[in-house]
This record gives C-alpha cells, sequence and structure tokens, in this order.
C-alpha cells in the first residue's frame, strides 16, 4: 500500500481543529447597543463563512467574519502543507527502511529491537514543511521534531516473527537469501508504539516550540497529533511486511546421512524497501 494520503491527513486535522468552536475574535464579549449602530447595515450582516472554515465568527459583523475566513484560509494552507510534507517523508522512509536485525533458526526469524533502520524523517519533513514565514518555521520546526523522535522509538522497538518455511528443511550447506512470507506490519509491536499517541505526540510538539508565543499552537498541534495516530493505525494494517531476504547455515546438512536440516543462527541481508 502507498504511504499515508495527505487528503486524509489534512481532512482528519482540519476536522479535528474545526471541532474546537475558536472564535475570532477570542474572548469576545457584547458591547452593548452601541456597537452595532458604529456599522452600517451591510457592514452588520455579513453572509458567514463555510461551516467547514475552522474558526467561528461570534457575530455576523463584517469584520468579525473576514476575519474568521483570512485566519481561517492561513491556517487550512498550513495544515495543508504541513500534512503533505509529512506523507511524502513517511512514503520516502518506506522506500529506505530495511530489516537488519534479525535472528533465524528453522522457518521463524524473530525481528529484534533495533533490527529495524531507516531514515530519520526531520530532515525529509522540513524539505517541505511551510516555512516561509517565522511562525510556520517553528510550528513545522517542532511537528517534525516531534514525528522523527517519536516514530524513530516506535520502528526501532519493533518486534515480531518472520516465516521463511524452506528453511525448515533446506537441502545444502548454506540457504541462499530467500524472501520472507509477507505479514502485515500491524502483526509487529513496538514497545515505542505509545509515544505515538495523540497526547505524547502533542505534549512533544509543544515541548519543541518552547516559549515562542502564537495564538491556536496548542489547538493545531493537538489536532494535528490527533489526526496522525489515526492515519498511522490505517497505515499499520494496510502496510506489507515482505521481500526482506534471509540466509544462513545449515550445520546439520550432511549426506547422504543428513540430506536436509533447519537454517541455524540465520541472519538478514538488509534491503530497502520492504514495506510496501
Amino acid at each position: 500500500m502507498p504511504a499515508p494520503q495527505k487528503s486524509m491527513l489534512s481532512r482528519l486535522s482540519k476536522m479535528n481543529f474545526i471541532a474546537k468552536g475558536i472564535n475570532l475574535p477570542m474572548n469576545w464579549a457584547d458591547m452593548g447597543a452601541q456597537f452595532p449602530d458604529a456599522f452600517t447595515e451591510a457592514e452588520r450582516m455579513a453572509p458567514p463563512p463555510s461551516p467547514m472554515n475552522l474558526f467561528r465568527e461570534p457575530t455576523f459583523n463584517k469584520y468579525h467574519v473576514d476575519s474568521a475566513r483570512r485566519i481561517g484560509v492561513m491556517f487550512e494552507d498550513y495544515i495543508d502543507g504541513i500534512c503533505g510534507a509529512i506523507c511524502e517523508a513517511i512514503g520516502k522512509w518506506m522506500k529506505m527502511a530495511s530489516v537488519a536485525g534479525l535472528t533465524i533458526n528453522g522457518p521463524v526469524g524473530n525481528i529484534l529491537p533495533g533490527g529495524v533502520i531507516g531514515p530519520p524523517l526531520a530532515p525529509l519533513i522540513m524539505a517541505h514543511a511551510p516555512r516561509e514565514k517565522k511562525q510556520n518555521l517553528k510550528y513545522s520546526t517542532a511537528i517534525a521534531n516531534a514525528i522523527d523522535v517519536q516514530w524513530q522509538k516506535w520502528h526501532m522497538g519493533l518486534t515480531g516473527a518472520l516465516m521463511y518455511p524452506s528453511f525448515a528443511v533446506f537441502p545444502g550447506p548454506m540457504a541462499p537469501p530467500m524472501p520472507n512470507a509477507p505479514i502485515p506490519l500491524i502483526a509487529l509491536s513496538s514497545s515505542g508504539e505509545s509515544g505515538l499517541s495523540p497526547g505524547a505526540l502533542k505534549n512533544r510538539m509543544e515541548e519543541n516550540f518552547g516559549a515562542f508565543w502564537a495564538f491556536h499552537s496548542s489547538n493545531l498541534f493537538d489536532a494535528i497529533a490527533k489526526a496522525f495516530n489515526s492515519i498511522f493505525q490505517i497505515f499499520k494494517a494496510s502496510t506489507i511486511l515482505t521481500n526482506v531476504l534471509g540466509t544462513g547455515p545449515v550445520p546439520s546438512f550432511a549426506p547422504p546421512a543428513s540430506p536436509v536440516g533447519p537454517v541455524v543462527a540465520g541472519f538478514s541481508v538488509p534491503t530497502p524497501g520492504v514495506f510496501k
């Protein structure tokens, strides 16, 4: 399956943000009967923005509506940009990642902790992340580094069993490199997966963001972290681990008395592109 899709991650992030019901201006309080009199009739009753706008307007005053629409578009553009960068980075990771730590005995190959290796995600994300403005750069850096650290903990913690049926009784002194029987990624487990939970991911983003002040940063991080976890669960279920090449000796091979035997202390031949 392909990497997570930008359209899905972006749409989920926006829906999470909309659900917060954020008004602009914030903490608006009715200023009394004289407030409407300060505007023309057209200014007092402007058409509201789309229900899918990221921010809500506290009144139909033209300036409230325009503010909610304008800033909403800015955040939509940012979310589209960062979600596209994240998905593209994961796609590149899938093409470059490999299984280097594998111990094979008989037909079973056990992935050891740290056995799945791949490139860091932060540089891959930042290559296409929005960064034309100082605030966007800060957002993108915080998000990219958070996903990078937590993703690395997840893939470095992956463990599980791969099957090599022909290695149970191989007719030779050394089994040549052969692919595993394909399995879904979700069949593996990882001690680091909790770091990709919405709460852990959001907290890491906020820690990376530091003391830099910006409206709605916490809401943005929360929306993206929740959406990322949703597409990560789909990613695990739809991704197949395949073509992990295994090889190893057959110590008991001694024809004619013992013409076949199991692979013992076999290992993997690291090959990129095993996540499909």
